[in-house]
């Protein structure tokens, strides 16, 4: 396919009766990586979202690509060698959207310093040839230089660590576009309502229903592959109605603010709060992000909700740390995303001791499932489940290809300017501000997005609703859901005109994203 255009790919499937060698169900970052994984082996393969690509919990982490300084506290060595490896490629594999953070971890007591810097040179160590720089004691001015906003009554000093930055969901959107440059099709909004077996009780497709034009489909495959995340359960359930759930939701929420809080290029690492976890605040998109939580929830859903008393913890602890202490009139946005977490044999668990490691399994009837993971790791538990797609599947063997694998926009030299989010797609944005003069006008006056994004996160990444555009494709959601707010109405019917849809189409839109948006506000 010459563009990720969904039209094109629905007209494909309705004229071509094609058995898939795999299908996966879920375009967060375990689907698209299987999906990419899986055509750059030759692999006939489809994928299916029932929403947006990482529209779940992949559009909603930390936006970090790290090997876990926590998890080397808790003993668990081999997934943080596996994350710092998988870490050195990424950068190298997408420098357009990762880079070499700096953390600064403050320290008011001796003791506790050597502690932190005798880790971080264990995790400096494991990083090997990847390593994105050395660990080092700051001292009590630099760390004020660097952190001009933190608390310094009683702070002995500072110790530096790196690691990696990224934007999630921009990521995402590049995997789905190498997934379909490479001869992939990948559809959001099309939506896996049941398996189809045959005569032996084996799967061998899918049947789906595509929620914008409401036709349902049967695909064929010969491999189905459940990562869906959160919602893996669902699905086995569909395999197997009385099967015990294997995943337990944890909720992690973070909240944005003003760069006044941390008007820093270093990031902070509050390294113990009162619930066991580490605490982050980075600077984003010219904004700080501050996360994040871990609390344990019933029920799955696509817009979890952030809890009063989460917001809270985040204000509290950060307030503990800087001079400046926000308080909830200065959140910018707020938003929440759900870990599929492994399920404890005993309940009672604490979410911290919860595996952060892949798992994979195979029911009878064939269906593979991958859970668990994070973003960081995404590549290799691609790798591990196609591997095992092939054999669960019967397919002719094909060596993994993704390790030097340069994704979608891969830019060596980084851009400085507001498009640097694109790598080498930057340029053909400009080339349509060329062609199309008008598309050059800012959507707000405090922030430097263009009409001209828009018409591209329509023509070129699939946005088909103005939360794709505001949430996934520019972030302005999750940077400031005011903002967002005041400009969804130019959004929509910038899109309306794209996409060939009617005033009511357009009507729809934005009084559901507003509706939607009242989520990330405080």
């Amino acid at each position: 396919m010459a563009f990720m255009n969904r039209e094109a790919s629905i007209q494909f499937l309705k004229q071509n009766d094609i058995v898939w060698d795999m299908i996966v169900i879920g375009g967060g970052a375990t689907g698209l990586g299987v999906a990419l994984d899986a055509t750059l082996r030759g692999y006939k393969t489809l994928l299916l979202e029932q929403s947006d690509f990482t529209k779940g919990t992949s559009s909603r982490s930390t936006k970090l690509v790290h090997g876990g300084v926590r998890y080397l506290a808790q003993g668990n060595i081999k997934l943080v060698l596996e994350a710092l490896y998988e870490r050195g490629l990424l950068l190298k594999n997408a420098p357009h959207l990762v880079s070499n953070q700096s953390f600064i971890i403050p320290f008011y007591s001796w003791f506790e310093g050597m502690k932190y810097f005798v880790g971080l040179k264990l995790y400096d160590l494991l990083a090997g040839k990847l390593s994105f720089g050395k660990s080092a004691f700051v001292s009590k001015n630099d760390t004020i230089e660097s952190l001009p906003t933190i608390h310094s009554k009683g702070l002995k000093g500072g110790i530096l660590y790196h690691d990696g930055q990224f934007d999630d969901a921009r990521l995402g959107i590049n995997l789905a576009q190498s997934c379909a440059y490479n001869g992939a099709h990948v559809l959001n909004y099309l939506k896996v309502i049941g398996l189809s077996k045959d005569n032996e009780g084996q799967l061998d497709g899918v049947e789906a229903i595509d929620l914008e034009s409401e036709i349902h489909y049967h695909f064929k495959s010969k491999v189905v592959i459940n990562a869906t995340g959160v919602f893996v359960d669902q699905l086995l359930s569909m395999d197997e109605p009385a099967k015990q759930p294997i995943v337990r939701a944890s909720q992690g929420t973070h909240i944005v603010l003003d760069k006044s809080f941390l008007p820093s290029s270093s990031a902070l690492m509050i390294p113990k709060t009162s619930d066991g976890r580490v605490l982050f605040a980075l600077p984003w998109h010219d904004k700080v992000i501050v996360g994040t939580t871990d609390t344990l929830v019933e029920n799955e859903t696509l817009e979890p909700r952030a809890l009063k008393e989460e917001v809270d913890f985040i204000l509290n602890t950060f307030g503990e740390y800087i001079d400046k202490k926000p308080q909830k009139s200065d959140i910018l946005s707020v938003f929440s995303g759900l870990r599929p977490l492994a399920r404890p044999e005993k309940e009672g668990k604490k979410t911290k001791e919860m595996s952060r490691s892949h798992k994979l399994m195979v029911s009878d009837s064939g269906l593979v499932t991958i859970t668990g993971g994070k973003w960081t790791t995404y590549r290799k538990m691609a790798e591990d489940t196609v591997d095992l797609a092939i054999k669960t599947g019967g397919l002719e063997q094909a060596k993994c290809k993704t390790k030097a694998f340069q994704i979608h926009g891969y830019r060596k030299e980084t851009r400085t300017d507001s498009l640097h989010y694109y790598g080498s797609d930057a340029d053909k944005i400009l080339e349509l501000i060329v062609l199309e003069p008008e598309l050059s006008a800012t959507l707000h006056p405090n922030y430097s997005f263009t009409k001209a994004e828009v018409v591209w996160a329509v023509r070129n990444e699939m946005a088909r609703k103005v939360e794709d555009v505001l949430a996934r494709r520019l972030r302005l959601l999750f940077i400031d859901s005011k903002a967002a707010i005041s400009i969804a109405r130019e959004v929509a019917e910038i899109m309306a005109k794209e996409l060939g849809k009617n005033e009511e189409w357009r009507e729809f839109e934005i009084k559901e994203f507003k509706n939607l948006a009242g989520f990330y506000l405080q």
